[in-house]
């Protein structure tokens, strides 16, 4: 009897151990389902969302396929070759079974956060399968030296840290440091509770507006701008730079460093290698708006719409399978992503890892509770599960790269409210340009709407940018 395919498409980001890992869940799998057969594939982090879309165009597509949480809208609007949505929801596939093939069905033990992030209208459209946030890391040692003894929370407080780092003897040029990257921004302006784009983030309906020079957006710039012109943000010059700002830290030339959660792993093996002690935070917010809650990033499990009811049965299987509580567990040992459910979390606690790993907690309760310090909104209890819910729009990575291009100008002496407001404009030409392409007759071409940059647009839009090739080589040098 021939066995079941189940074709997995990941974007391989070349990391050690990265795809085996893979490999090693699909063997497992096939092992306890005798009847599937589990290709994983590894594609090239630049143009995999291209290759999706034109294998979809071929007749060819994956039965699952691991996206950018930016991707949202552009999943939504691939289609197959006959026109039909290329991919189904999740949930209404799962249809509100327990089990499958005798697999627990975990979609109600997903934290809420995560699954709220791929949840629109009610209706969970794509698994989560790698979640992360953002992270304060800092260097006690520097911080002592300082005479600090808290890590800061509000951006006040990393302002007067920073102040006291800058006048402690022997100290570093600069306090603080964090990669120029689209994530800060968003993270940013959800703790203040602010939007990118129309129809509360493209969740009521498809946005069709952008606004970068929100009140919250320029709150952001104007606190990075201070910390830069006053000497404590060391501005590496790059975007986004995440290799150049955890050398920064790894070499102690900086206190703090913000960045992922998924660097957990990275820093703290920076601080023992470098000899320094090392102790993770809270992303700062603001002193002077309510707390609302902060971004998540990450991937998700798409899951190819068409499929006969043995191959969509066997990709639900393994979907529940790579997140039951053993596997999601052992995924967040092996890379520092949050775990996805509670059973996988409350595995980790019984077994004492978080104990033994306090700084791997820090993701988990961020993106769960309130920060201690907050203002909370009248009514809202303390414990309550902030707002999760991040933006979704064509085009998004192309508007990060605005954004951070429109940071490194103001860095470099330009006005904010101009210079965002200038950015604005030039992130409505590019979602109105992906809006006409997504909405326009078919057949289209899947290569882009515009055949002279089907190339670039491609790697901008669907790839997008989270680290350059260079950052990925030498991140990758650092953590060997």
């Amino acid at each position: 009897m021939s066995k079941v395919v189940i074709d997995v498409w990941v974007p391989d980001l070349t990391f050690p151990g990265w795809m085996d890992r893979w490999f090693q869940l699909g063997r497992d799998f096939e092992q306890v389902y005798p009847q599937y057969e589990v290709r994983v594939q590894g594609k090239d982090f630049w143009t995999f969302p291209q290759e999706v879309a034109r294998a979809a165009a071929a007749g060819t597509p994956p039965t699952l396929a691991e996206l950018y949480f930016y991707m949202g809208q552009v999943a939504r609007d691939l289609r197959h070759a006959d026109g039909s949505p290329l991919f189904t929801s999740v949930e209404q596939a799962v249809a509100g079974r327990s089990e499958i093939n005798g697999e627990p069905v975990v979609l109600g033990d997903l934290i809420k956060p995560f699954r709220d992030y791929y949840t629109i209208g009610g209706d969970l459209m794509s698994m989560p399968s790698v979640c992360t946030t953002s992270l304060l890391y800092a260097n006690t040692d520097l911080l002592e030296k300082a005479g600090v003894t808290e890590l800061p929370q509000t951006w006040a407080e990393v302002t007067a840290v920073c102040e006291q780092v800058a006048r402690a003897k022997g100290g570093p040029k600069n306090a603080i440091t964090w990669s120029n990257h689209g994530t800060f921004y968003q993270q940013a302006v959800a703790t203040q509770g602010g939007l990118l784009v129309n129809n509360h983030n493209g969740r009521d309906g498809r946005a069709t507006e952008v606004e970068l020079a929100s009140k919250e957006m320029l709150a952001w710039a104007e606190i990075w701008r201070e910390l830069h012109r006053d000497g404590h943000y060391l501005h590496t010059g790059g975007i986004p730079d995440w290799a150049q700002t955890l050398r920064a830290f790894a070499e102690q030339d900086v206190a703090i460093r913000i960045s992922s959660s998924n660097d957990v792993n990275y820093m703290v093996q920076a601080a023992k290698d470098n000899g320094f002690g090392i102790e993770v935070g809270l992303f700062p917010f603001s002193d002077t708006q309510p707390y609302v809650g902060n971004a998540i990033a990450g991937t998700s499990m798409w899951l190819t719409s068409g499929l006969d009811e043995a191959t969509q049965d066997g990709a639900l299987t393994f979907l529940q399978y790579m997140h039951n509580a053993r596997n999601a567990a052992d995924r967040h040992k092996a890379n520092s992503f949050a775990p996805v459910t509670h059973a996988s979390f409350e595995l980790l606690e019984r077994e004492g890892w978080f104990e033994q790993h306090p700084y791997h907690r820090v993701a988990s309760d961020h993106v769960t509770r309130f920060p201690e310090k907050a203002v909370r909104p009248d009514g809202v209890p303390a414990d309550a599960v902030p707002v999760q819910e991040g933006a979704v729009f064509g085009d998004f990575a192309g508007n990060q790269d605005v954004m951070t291009r429109a940071m490194r100008d103001v860095l470099g002496g330009a006005d904010p409210i101009t210079r965002f407001t200038q950015a604005t404009e030039e992130a409505q030409a590019l979602l109105d340009t992906y809006n006409a392409y997504a909405l326009g007759d078919w057949p289209r071409d899947p290569d882009g709407p515009n055949s002279s940059h089907k190339v670039e647009y491609f790697t901008t839009v669907m790839a997008g940018r989270d680290y350059s090739a260079a950052d990925l080589e030498n991140v990758v040098k650092l953590n060997r």
